[in-house]
C-alpha cells in the first residue's frame, strides 16, 4: 500500500478500470477507503460537505482518476450531481461506498430532541438509502461485479452510553444492507462494515485524553485505524468477495467478544 501523501499514478490493481463513489471521503474512514481504492487502481468520485477538505484529501491521489463533488449527503440534488459526474466523466459506476454519517447528539434517549433525532436518521439512514437509489438508477449493476458498501457500527449491535440514537440509526443501516442485498442480488452485492472506535476526528470524544484506558478494553489493545477499515472495505468491494452479500462485518479488535461496548 502506498503511504498516505504519496501520489501514485499507476492504475493497476484489483480496481483497475472500475469507478467508485465514496461519500464522506474528506477525512477519517472515508478518506482511508478512498485512498485504498485509489491505490488499487479505481477511478473515484469523492464527496463531502466542503470542497477545501476534498481538495486536501485528493492531493495524495492521481488527479486524472479523481473527481470531487461537495455537498450534503442528505441532499438529493447533491447525490444526483455526484453520480452524474461518475457516469459522464469517468464512464459509469461499479462501486458505491456510502460512508457519510453524523452524530450531533449525546446523552440518554429520554432527553433526545426529536428534531435532532430526525436529522440523524435523515443523514445516516434515508441519506444512505438515497445514495443506493441514485446509483442504481444511474446504472449500478449494469456492469458485472457491482458492489455497495454501507457503514454501520458496533453501536448498532450493543448499546453504547451517550450515543444510543446513533446506534439505533446504525442498526437500521445494518438491516438496510441485508434487505438491499436480497432485493438487488444477483446484479449488485450489498454489505456493511460495523467498526468499533476508530482513531478519527469523528470519534475523538470517545477516546481523547484517555486512549490507553479505552484501548485496554480491546483484546487487541489498540483502537482501530482508518486503514483497518479500508482494508476490509476494499476486499468486500472487490471481485474476490464475489459470493459475499448481505453481511455485516464487525471490525472491533475483539471488543464485543470481550463483552465490551464502544
Amino acid at each position: 500500500m502506498v503511504e498516505p501523501g504519496t501520489q501514485r499514478d499507476d492504475a493497476g490493481g484489483r480496481f483497475a478500470g472500475r469507478v467508485a463513489v465514496v461519500t464522506g471521503a474528506s477525512r477519517g474512514i472515508g478518506l482511508g477507503i478512498a485512498r485504498r481504492l485509489a491505490d488499487e487502481g479505481a477511478s473515484l468520485v469523492l464527496t463531502a460537505r466542503r470542497m477545501d477538505g476534498l481538495e486536501e484529501a485528493a492531493a495524495s491521489m492521481p488527479a486524472e482518476r479523481v473527481r470531487l463533488v461537495a455537498g450534503r449527503a442528505q441532499d438529493p440534488e447533491h447525490r444526483a450531481r455526484a453520480i452524474d459526474v461518475a457516469v459522464r466523466e469517468l464512464g459509469g459506476i461499479d462501486v458505491l461506498v456510502a460512508n457519510a454519517g453524523i452524530n450531533p447528539v449525546y446523552g440518554p434517549l429520554l432527553g433526545l430532541e426529536h428534531d435532532a433525532a430526525r436529522k440523524v436518521f435523515e443523514v445516516n439512514v434515508l441519506g444512505t438509502l438515497g445514495w443506493v437509489q441514485a446509483a442504481c438508477a444511474a446504472g449500478l449493476g449494469d456492469r458485472a461485479d457491482a458492489a455497495v458498501l454501507l457503514m454501520s457500527s458496533v453501536t448498532g449491535a450493543v448499546p453504547s452510553p451517550g450515543i444510543g440514537w446513533y446506534g439505533v440509526s446504525k442498526a437500521a443501516v445494518a438491516h438496510l444492507a441485508v434487505t438491499l442485498a436480497v432485493e438487488l442480488g444477483p446484479r449488485v452485492r450489498v454489505n456493511a462494515l460495523a467498526p468499533a472506535v476508530v482513531r478519527t476526528q469523528f470519534a475523538r470524544a470517545l477516546y481523547e485524553g484517555r486512549e490507553d484506558e479505552v484501548a485496554a478494553r480491546y483484546p487487541m489493545r489498540r483502537l482501530g485505524l482508518p486503514e483497518d477499515v479500508a482494508a476490509a472495505a476494499a476486499y468486500l468491494c472487490s471481485t474476490e468477495a464475489s459470493w459475499i452479500t448481505g453481511q455485516v462485518v464487525t471490525l472491533d479488535g475483539g471488543l464485543l467478544a470481550a463483552g465490551g461496548a464502544a
